[in-house]
């Protein structure tokens, strides 16, 4: 665990540079936080995700002056991925600049349920790309939460789908034996229910095995998997968890290639500590690896040209995390554009970007003259739907890098967008929620 150490490390140094090299808010500019975690046990996905996103905010203001010609600023604030941290990184960071916060960032589901009703009641959008509370992604009555591209519930649906591409067609599913290990934490056991009712459907037999946070240890676990002998194992991890569970898999004889990682368990970070072992290992991708994408080649032109990049190791730009952390600057821009063509070309406000990303429509065109074809999906989000995507794409680890194996793979929103408005509706009852009237809002 030495090289995932002198990540932590990196990460550290990385945010004392933070310090020196952000840009100085002023009037006539545009406030993003950036609730990081650069240190524990989760800080080598945090460092590569965050120097990705602050990069990408580098190169607007650098190469085109800003998101038309308001400069992009952001202050820096560490959670260790920790919900009482990130409340207080909120509370600290949601009045600053000259609007107050654009949107909120945790990459980290307990912290997005921490802040649920509080970005409501201060009219700041929560933006929790492929984490954080599914059905949030019913924006009738989640207004300022949207779990966009995809979330947990669509992503289950994709494994599914694809484990039963592999064994000939979803009607051989019928009477295999899958298992779901997952984080010991809300994120961990967001996909359940979702599982259990494919399991419904196709007729596999679904086993839930939960692995205590931080998720190092796991021989009982993977004994467990062993006498159960399922053909298929879905790994929903995090940080530690992930080579942790490479590790035992290769201990009891689990075939790399029929385990299946979501998309916060396929990074380099993950699969790099197991050595060769963890070749033939596949996971979801919310993004490709790599530096071929335009946006990226740009970043290492414009930013680290400069000598201006945030990242220490220079070796992770193009990495999975550091890929994610450029998409997710990528759609906070373009919420920010498409919010200034309705209220101008200045300084916007929390409830003003809402709207911008509740009209985000990234199609093949707009994602090209971004640089980014092939990065991103098509996302077009709508005031009933915060989701806007719902496809990933698959990768296997071939020993030295992650190769894409599958085009994008669509969620099954047939089965996912009842149970979505079902628990929405839900949620809303219990805490005295009215749903909002999208057709009126839309006019």
């Amino acid at each position: 665990m030495r090289t995932t150490k002198r990540w932590w490390w990196s990460g550290a140094v990385s945010a004392l540079v933070l310090v020196w090299a952000a840009p100085a808010r002023a009037e006539g500019e545009q406030f993003m936080p950036v609730p990081s975690y650069r240190v524990g046990p989760y800080a080598a996905g945090g460092t590569s995700l965050y120097g990705g996103f602050i990069d990408y905010m580098n190169l607007i203001n650098m190469r085109d002056g800003g998101i038309n010609g308001v400069k992009l600023t952001w202050e820096e604030c560490e959670t260790e991925y920790k919900p009482d941290r990130g409340v207080e990184c909120y509370e600290r960071l949601k009045a600053k600049g000259p609007t107050g916060a654009s949107m909120f960032h945790p990459y980290s589901t307990g912290i997005s349920y921490a802040l649920i009703s509080k970005v409501g009641h201060d009219k700041i959008p929560l933006v929790t790309i492929a984490h954080g509370r599914t059905d949030a992604a019913d924006g009738r009555y989640f207004p300022y939460v949207f779990p966009l591209i995809t979330h947990y519930w669509s992503l289950n649906t994709d494994i599914i789908r694809y484990i039963g591409e592999r064994e000939g067609g979803m009607a051989k599913l019928k009477g295999k034996k899958i298992v779901h290990l997952h984080h010991g934490s809300a994120y961990g056991k967001e996909p359940n229910v979702v599982f259990q009712k494919q399991a419904e459907k196709y007729g596999y037999e679904a086993k839930i095995i939960e692995v205590p946070a931080p998720g190092s240890e796991q021989q009982a676990q993977w004994l467990e998997i062993r006498q159960f002998k399922p053909d298929w194992v879905i790994v929903t991890g995090w940080g530690v968890m992930n080579p942790a569970a490479l590790k035992n898999a290769v201990r009891v004889g689990f075939p790399m290639d029929h385990i299946v990682g979501n998309f916060w368990t396929g990074s380099e970070e993950d699969v790099e500590p197991v050595g060769t072992a963890a070749k033939g290992y596949i996971s979801a991708a919310l993004n490709p690896p790599g530096k071929e994408s335009k946006v990226i080649q740009e970043i290492e032109r414009v930013v680290y040209g400069a000598g201006k990049g945030n990242m220490v190791d220079k070796k992770r730009v193009g990495s999975i995390y550091y890929n994610r952390g450029v998409l997710t600057g990528i759609v906070s821009v373009e919420a920010i554009r498409v919010a200034q063509g309705k209220f101008g070309k200045k300084p916007l406000t929390g409830e003003q970007i809402r709207w911008g990303l509740e009209n985000l429509n990234l199609d093949p065109a707009r994602i090209a003259a971004i640089g980014a074809t092939g990065f991103i999906q098509p996302l077009k989000v709508t005031c009933a739907d915060h989701e806007g995507g719902g496809a990933v794409k698959f990768q296997q680890w071939d020993g030295t890098k992650w190769k894409i194996i599958s085009d994008w793979v669509q969620a099954d929103k047939e089965l996912v967008r009842p149970l979505i408005e079902e628990s929405a509706a839900k949620y809303a009852k219990e805490n005295n929620i009215t749903q909002r009237d999208c057709a009126k809002e839309s006019t």
